[in-house]
């Protein structure tokens, strides 16, 4: 079976069914306490046991686990934490704290909100929240970007009206994760494409046919939810205080880099503070972008740590055990073509799903599984473009859906609210799902097998 590896890290051990018990560990412990202190009537019940905290005997588990020394597996689990996604992520954890930070405190979040809640109507913020956020990944090609730029005026409008602050983060995550699915320059769509030999135009004409209607059911169930909410009377707004928010759109749009996008917005946010408000010094605006790094600081550590785990797991085994499980189900997919290709078709959906909840990253476990994915593909005649379609749906299904992934964790860091919280509301991400599955049980769209 071909393995598949993170730079500088040793080829992975046999494969393991007990590799993946340090995982199960970390979700018991962090998931199985809180609701524990939630049935108990305690406060802020996620909150009591750190993420961060909780995960530590997961990896004390998968360091001290199987054969091999200590060292070895020490320096296993920091290349993991040192991978390049795991380090861009941080980074934009940074960035995107420094930029909530000075845009709060110049007053560009209540102006934004003021503007937005005085020309849409009630009705329209949950779905205009979900096409805006969805354009702009898109053209951003990244969901991280969009929840920095549009969660803290989500987090406003909730302030502003009657509909939860989970619900409008929720639907914010979801957004981000439809552009991500779907844009050209996604880093996801990439590894997908480059990993299943399809064209990139090829591949997201099936992704869009997969995911409009998934889109569609949210835009309208957002409608019907957000025709709830009253909104209280806006406030007073400035257009220059509106203006980072406005200028990152439009990079975001333009195709940048999130990390020009997110810089320049913390220069821009910083200048209108300067010349606007009064006091405002560069002394406070550092001040202000050390307090957003700050606020950044338990996701930056738990997406290391979730990297170093992940990796361990990979290299006790758990990751190729998965696999090889999942290729056994193909193999034993039913008779006659149509059922093979629906068999392979769950197949490849199962891989990516399962990696992803071991890596909570979709970009790494869309790597992880492409070649054994292709293979699958071949063998059970599904065309390229549908299995790279696959691969990327799920992934990006499961990971705007765990709690301990970077977009609800960075949503429910900004946002100061409960990853889980956030999790329950992401209603694209599960319509999504139900869309995919129906895809491939009906075998829409047609196509020619193998093309």
């Amino acid at each position: 079976m071909p393995q598949t590896s993170f730079p500088g890290s040793p080829a992975a051990k046999a494969e393991s069914a007990g590799a993946l018990l340090p995982l199960a560990l970390f979700l018991v412990l962090f998931i199985g306490t809180g609701l524990f202190l939630t049935a108990s009537g305690t406060q802020m019940a996620f909150y009591q046991l750190s993420a961060t905290v909780a995960i530590l005997p997961s990896i004390a588990w998968a360091v001290w686990m199987g054969r091999g020394t200590i060292a070895e597996k020490i320096g296993v689990m920091l290349s993991g934490a040192g991978e390049p996604g795991i380090i861009t992520m941080c980074m934009i954890y940074l960035l995107a704290g420094g930029f909530a930070s000075v845009a709060k405190a110049i007053g560009g979040v209540d102006s934004t909100v003021n503007l937005g809640l005085s020309v849409i109507p009630a009705g329209f913020v949950l779905p205009g929240l979900f096409v805006i956020a969805g354009f702009i990944s898109t053209a951003m090609g990244t969901s991280m970007g969009t929840i920095a730029a549009m969660t803290p005026i989500a987090v406003g409008v909730a302030a502003k009206t009657g509909i939860s602050p989970a619900f409008l983060v929720g639907t914010v995550v979801g957004g981000a994760m439809f552009g991500d699915n779907l844009s050209m320059i996604s880093d996801t769509t990439i590894a997908a494409t480059q990993s299943q030999g399809c064209k990139m135009s090829d591949k997201f004409r099936m992704n869009l046919l997969i995911a409009m209607p998934a889109a569609v059911a949210t835009i309208i169930l957002l409608f019907i939810f957000g025709a709830t909410g009253a909104v209280n009377q806006p406030g007073d707004y400035s257009l220059l205080k509106v203006l980072p928010y406005a200028s990152i759109l439009i990079m975001a749009v333009s195709g940048l880099n999130v990390f020009v996008v997110l810089s320049a917005g913390i220069v821009l946010a910083g200048l209108v503070g300067i010349t606007m408000v009064d006091g405002y010094t560069p002394l406070a605006l550092a001040q202000d972008i050390y307090k957003g790094f700050q606020g950044m600081h338990e996701i930056l550590v738990l997406s290391l740590l979730v990297g170093g785990l992940a990796e361990l797991l990979r290299y006790h085994g758990g990751l190729d055990w998965l696999i090889s499980r999942i290729r056994s189900l193909t193999e034993r997919g039913g008779r006659g073509k149509a059922s093979n290709t629906r068999a392979s078709q769950l197949s490849i959906g199962l891989l990516a799903v399962l990696a992803d909840i071991c890596t909570a990253n979709n970009t790494v476990a869309i790597v992880l599984t492409g070649k054994m994915a292709k293979k699958i593909a071949e063998q059970g005649g599904v065309s390229p473009k549908r299995s790279a379609s696959l691969l990327d749906i799920f992934s990006c299904v499961v990971q705007g859906i765990i709690p301990y992934g970077a977009q609800i964790l960075l949503a429910g860091s900004i946002a100061e609210i409960s990853p889980l919280a956030v999790a329950g509301k992401v209603h694209y991400c599960y319509l999504l799902a139900i869309a995919a599955a129906a895809a491939i049980v009906f075998g829409f769209p047609k196509e020619k097998a193998g093309r």
